[in-house]
């Protein structure tokens, strides 16, 4: 039998092994009130492992360094603050699933919030990207009650089997608001949403620049969504008759996604529409599922790319910033699919307008996704085409939508060592 206490009786201590793996999901899936309490128990422990991807909370701080090692998949949100210290884990999305279901990523424990279910078992609410495997693998699962959840089906349902302990309870629930884009964000959006046609499935993601794409996207009709997460501009384009998902082949009339990354107005229409269908990434980012989607349009932003295509979406400034996660299953799935495009987009130079951020070379910065692998570029100056194009034909395009005030010396520099395209 599932045996449940009060938040105030749990002991982590009692239930840790030394230098145990503790994960829980990302964003708005991280269970607040027991991370706190892991954070607050620190004393206790045997240098456990915190394992986690993008994250929105405060519970991750540099002191805890002292008491914990940190493991990281991503350098978003507030995961930036100890990624200094962290392990990095660079991976794609959709190899997570077998890389825990095979022990290669360990995860001894694992902590989530659910609501329970008038059926029977529970549901995780707003994320199932690749926390059911993360449940199964464990040791040791951890489930926070929290009557907030949306209750939603799908691959974000959990059996009462599955979990060892169940915590009363909690209604706290990470919000995402959507930030306000810049004006050169909406620039860039602009020429993006030129690209994408209507009755196409798109694929958005979360931040500044997917708020602006979606905004951009209003006069569209007909179009579909397939992406990892989705955020509250997801509720404003269904209302306004833009996302039907109505030509997809696989859920017509529904919107496909791995977690909701918004507020309660996302997560109530989420619950009362029926018109999102949670599935987990190895679905969502599977290159045979994506690929075949009719028009896939993917779109995706970069930290700065050079001159033969290379993009870097990981590293700025010698800090982990980004990560590998989904960029290249989406860029991958946006070629192949029929009649679809590979979109990656961002601003031409640093806010200060210092720095471009379309460069020569990465030097030694890494790279997320392979010159081979990228189709269109996007700047607020206008699309590069690189999809077959030779190097220096990718260099002269890609010089084309860079900063003006900083094409003069990229010429130069692609002038001055010919080489440093073919040799990035």
């Amino acid at each position: 039998m599932l045996k449940t206490l009060p938040l105030s009786l749990l002991r982590f201590k009692d239930l840790l092994h030394r230098q145990d793996v503790i994960a829980w999901p990302q964003g708005p899936g991280e269970p607040l009130a027991l991370t706190e309490a892991l954070v607050a128990q620190r004393e206790e422990l045997d240098s456990p492992v915190l394992m986690f991807g993008l994250t929105q909370s405060g519970t991750l701080r540099p002191e805890l360094a002292t008491h914990f090692r940190f493991r990281a998949l991503n350098g978003a949100g507030t995961s930036r603050r100890v990624t200094a210290l962290a392990e990095i884990v660079p991976c794609h999305i959709s190899s997570i699933h077998e890389l825990i279901r095979s022990g290669q990523l360990r995860v001894d424990v694992v902590l989530i919030h659910v609501k329970p279910l008038l059926a029977g078992g529970f549901s995780l609410g707003v994320i199932c990207d690749f926390t059911q495997v993360m449940i199964r693998r464990a040791r040791v699962v951890i489930a926070l009650v929290n009557p907030a959840l949306p209750t939603m089906g799908g691959d974000a349902c959990v059996d009462s089997a599955d979990i060892d302990l169940l915590v009363e309870s909690d209604e706290r629930i990470i919000d995402m608001p959507d930030p306000e884009p810049s004006a050169v964000e909406r620039d860039v959006a602009k020429q993006v949403a030129a690209l994408i046609p209507d009755r196409a499935t798109v694929q958005l993601g979360v931040g500044t620049l997917p708020a602006a794409v979606a905004q951009a996207l209003a006069n569209h009709r007909d179009l579909g969504v397939h992406s990892g997460v989705v955020s509250d501009v997801l509720v404003d384009l269904v209302e306004r008759g833009v996302v039907t998902n109505a030509y997809k082949l696989q859920y017509a009339g529904q919107t496909v996604t791995g977690g909701l990354f918004g507020t309660q107005r996302l997560r109530d229409f989420a619950e009362q529409s029926g018109l999102i269908a949670m599935r987990n990434a190895e679905y969502t980012h599977s290159l045979a599922v994506a690929g075949a989607l009719p028009k896939f349009h993917t779109i995706n932003s970069a930290i700065e790319i050079d001159l033969s295509g290379q993009v870097n979406a990981e590293v700025a400034g010698g800090r982990y910033l980004g990560a590998v996660g989904g960029q290249v299953d989406f860029v991958r799935a946006g070629v192949a699919s029929p009649g679809g495009r590979s979109i990656i987009a961002f601003a031409s130079a640093t806010p200060d307008g210092k720095h471009s951020r379309i460069v020569a070379s990465l030097g030694v910065r890494p790279v997320t996704t392979a010159r081979s692998e990228v189709d269109v570029i996007v700047t607020e100056f206008g699309v590069a085409h690189l999809r077959g194009c030779s190097l220096s034909e990718r260099a002269q395009r890609l010089i084309a939508i860079a900063h003006p005030d900083h094409r003069e010396l990229l010429s130069r520099e692609l002038f001055d060592s010919p080489n440093v395209v073919a040799s990035t």
